[in-house]
């Protein structure tokens, strides 16, 4: 194997040595949907360096309109949807890097455009890019850090029964909460090792591993950097685990509430905004809060409820984000409490920082990191005050967060400050599926309805 640690270094005027050097002779151009799931095409190597030149590599616009079940979920549109446009696939050299568990074949990532070079604002991708290019209009750069956790889960063929924890290296599956403890850590040695060796082959920025609350559940760090970048390393990692999973006879999950009775999984966003010269605009000299971090706290604070889809996504999501459930259900904010749904950390004038701890790991990266650093421009843009500190429990404090898909699906299509600067084809393309996929997740009988009411309504 190449060194795992220079593996990554690439030239992105020189694609073709690249590719030469590390005997790739496949590629796979990755296009996230509105999910989060990896779409897009496979071709050889030899085909992907002449699709660079003649950009001449295309997929069917319907792929942002696949539900998480497959299905397509229609166009507002409908002409528009039967006839199916191509897109224009447009690869972003800079994020090639190697598939570890596929020796030969490398990941790419590609942008979607139109075919008279407009981009496609549909994309995930784009739109996160235009949050940012509001940052670099004030001469601001985000900077983000994401922490993401996730379930080790014996194999489940059938999904009409619960998960359970896989059989670890002593022979036994966990049957009790186990967090932070080092020797439960090691009994998922061999997968972890095969995590972080993917990990460094792809040239993912890992930082600190833990054992979170849950059997089996396992939270890493990513260092923190520039935004668009670590979304799409959040997908990559989450491809490579469930590889590494898979390999050694488990299922790694992101879904944010897998085990009723266990903890959620979340992807808790950290995010600090510098000027053009590094320094904090979080922090003053005096290491007090500055007036625009106040601000960027009060945009969250009113805007997280009204889109809360780009953090709970399913209707799952919602089964996390409840009181003294390992998860905030409130938009409180307070410096070190966890109990709140934005925490500043402890830490210097540098670090100053704010954690959006709302998002489940099932959310799309670039979703849930566009719609954190949005509302907190707006809260800039808006000048808008933040609540007064909370202190103690905060889960005693009434949620002022929707409680179910439905009515956060309503709440986002009526905010008007960030439908306007998001842009209609995005908008009506993320409700179109959401609304789908609630639909057909409504139709479906419960095992609670046939335990529950079955023989006794």
């Amino acid at each position: 194997m190449p060194d795992k640690h220079t593996t990554n270094t690439l030239d992105i005027n020189d694609p073709k040595t690249w590719l030469a050097q590390h005997g790739i002779n496949e590629v796979e151009c990755l296009v996230p949907d509105m999910n989060g799931v990896l779409r897009g095409k496979a071709l050889p190597a030899v085909k992907f360096l002449k699709a660079l030149e003649d950009r001449a590599l295309f997929l069917p616009s319907s792929a942002f309109l696949v539900s998480i079940d497959g299905r397509y979920s229609g166009s507002i549109d409908e002409g528009f949807a039967y006839s199916d446009p191509d897109m224009r696939m447009v690869p972003d050299v800079s994020t090639l890097c190697l598939a570890p568990a596929a020796p030969g074949k490398a990941y790419v990532f590609a942008d979607a455009f139109h075919m008279d070079g407009r981009p496609w604002m549909a994309s995930p991708r784009h739109v996160l890019s235009a949050v940012l290019d509001l940052y670099r209009q004030r001469g601001w750069r985000a900077v983000v850090a994401p922490e993401l956790e996730f379930y080790l889960t014996a194999p489940n063929p059938d999904p009409d029964k619960p998960l359970t924890a896989p059989v670890g290296a002593n022979g036994r599956a966990e049957g009790v909460q186990h967090p932070y403890d080092m020797a439960a850590l090691e009994e998922f040695e061999p997968v972890i090792r095969r995590i972080y060796d993917y990990s460094a082959a792809a040239g993912l920025p890992l930082d600190t591993l833990i054992h979170e609350s849950g059997t089996a559940q396992l939270e890493i760090n990513f260092l923190h950097g520039d935004a668009l970048p670590l979304a799409d390393k959040v997908l990559l990692f989450k491809r490579l685990t469930r590889q590494a999973a898979q390999q050694c006879g488990m299922h790694a999950t992101f879904m944010a509430k897998p085990i009723a009775a266990q903890a959620g999984s979340s992807m808790h966003l950290h995010m600090s905004v510098i000027d053009d010269a590094g320094n904090t605009l979080f922090a003053s000299a005096d290491d007090a809060d500055t007036e625009m971090f106040g601000h960027f706290i009060g945009g969250l604070q009113k805007y997280v409820p009204e889109i809360m889809p780009l953090f709970a996504p399913n209707v799952n999501s919602f089964r996390r984000i409840r009181p003294n459930h390992s998860a905030p259900a409130n938009i409180e904010w307070s410096h070190d409490n966890r109990s709140c749904g934005l925490r500043v950390p402890a830490g210097g004038r540098a670090a100053r920082r704010l954690e959006n701890r709302l998002p489940g790991a099932d959310c799309n990266p670039y979703l849930a990191i566009a719609g954190s650093l949005l509302a907190g421009y707006l809260g800039v843009e808006q000048k808008l005050s933040r609540s007064a500190e909370a202190s103690g429990n905060a889960y005693k404090i009434r949620s002022t967060l929707p409680k179910t898909l439905e009515e956060a699906l309503d709440r986002f299509e009526a905010c008007g400050p960030v439908r306007a600067l998001l842009g209609e084809d995005f908008f009506q393309t993320y409700l179109r599926v959401k609304s789908v996929e609630l639909d057909l997740f409504q139709s479906v009988v419960t095992s609670w309805e046939r335990d529950h009411l079955l023989l006794k309504v």
